[in-house]
């Protein structure tokens, strides 16, 4: 499994539930900023943005405002980020922004 990069991993993911993947999205925000994403996943009309991030680190907080700031600036809402692990801000305001957040460890077991 550590042979295998968390973006690899995560594709694999998504395609066993049948989304459709683009990789390395770069979108014009309403701001006017070029930003850019790990991947763009589309399955009927649902589509979210993804930025994975493989540390050995937790990510914090800071890390999943940014990336939500982000994904509502392109118009695309409910980003998800995948990651080793996050800390318990970045899971509690993932909570309350209908961010998700998942662990290598999720999308290896599934």
């Amino acid at each position: 499994m550590s042979d295998v990069s968390l973006v690899d991993l995560a594709v694999t993911y998504f395609r066993q539930r049948g989304y459709r993947i683009e990789k390395d999205v770069f979108l014009e925000g309403f701001s006017g900023l070029s930003r850019s994403f790990d991947l763009l996943i589309r399955k009927g009309n649902e589509q979210h943005l993804v930025w994975i991030r493989d540390w050995k680190r937790t990510v914090g907080v800071n890390m999943v405002i940014n990336m939500d700031m982000a994904s509502e600036d392109v118009g695309i809402p409910n980003p998800m980020m995948i990651s080793e692990k996050f800390s318990g801000h970045a899971k509690a305001y993932a909570n309350r922004r209908g961010v998700t957040l998942l662990t290598k460890h999720q999308i290896a077991r599934e």
